[in-house]
């Protein structure tokens, strides 16, 4: 298996699971999915926004992009227009990983961190990689906060999404 394979694995398994968890976030509410609870990100619409930020800024710089979004500031506070963002961005995560190449994984990558301005040269791999753990990390925090809301998001494991 080339890691290739693997990462446009993850990125239909990103899409999936962000396609479930909107869904379920969908009729709470505005007030209900902003509500702080106090995760990392307070809500389920802070911590959605924040997964849309680290994808969005991975990509960026994947991609070349010329400006990145601002760490720390909201991105959408609309659930409308996140949820549509959300849904385009995933497109390009799978879109992209299917163009990705073993030489380009295992070259360097260099990029300056939005957390502590510090450039570091890492193999690409290991940040594509990073990028989506970052969102199987927070996508847990979002279920966990779906069901302090009443909200069962259902299963979510990744064999479910070859063989549901």
């Amino acid at each position: 298996m080339h890691m290739r394979d693997h990462y446009q694995l993850m990125a239909r398994y990103n899409r999936w699971m962000n396609d479930k968890l909107y869904a379920c976030a969908e009729p709470l509410g505005d007030a209900a999915r902003k509500r702080d609870l106090g995760a990392f990100f307070g809500s389920v619409h802070g911590t959605l926004d924040h997964l849309l930020y680290g994808d969005s800024a991975w990509m960026g710089r994947f991609t070349g992009a010329s400006s990145l979004p601002v760490l720390g500031e909201t991105m959408h506070a609309e659930f409308d227009a996140m949820r549509a963002a959300r849904q385009a961005l995933d497109q390009r995560i799978v879109a992209w990983s299917a163009s990705l190449t073993d030489a380009w994984l295992a070259r360097g990558f260099t990029y300056t961190s939005s957390v502590d301005d510090r450039t570091r040269t890492l193999p690409a791999w290991t940040l594509v990689t990073h990028m989506f753990n970052h969102q199987t990390h927070h996508r847990g925090q979002v279920t966990t906060l779906l069901k302090q809301l009443g909200v069962d998001p259902g299963v979510t494991d990744l064999p479910w999404l070859l063989a549901p």
